[in-house]
């Protein structure tokens, strides 16, 4: 059975072994808090950088944010 078949039939559970392995390595240098934190950035970066790959909208408007704010708190109207 080649690498390739391999990693076709079983990728996920590689990749998901690999990761575990990863951050396993990170609680054994860092600590517990240290881990869930690192993983909690890496979540965030893999979830912006999907949906920018699929091209959905983004999470924020943020001209529709700025604009409410900007008329909401004017200091001297």
């Amino acid at each position: 059975m080649s690498w390739k078949e391999v990693w076709e039939s079983h990728g996920g559970r590689i990749a998901g072994v690999t990761f575990g392995i990863g951050l396993g390595l990170i609680y054994l240098i860092c600590g517990f808090w240290d881990m869930l934190f690192f993983a909690l950035v890496v979540f965030i970066g893999y979830t912006l950088g999907k949906r920018k790959d699929t091209a959905q909208a983004p999470l924020f408007q943020w001209q529709e944010l700025v604009s409410r704010l900007s008329g909401r708190w004017r200091p001297f109207k």
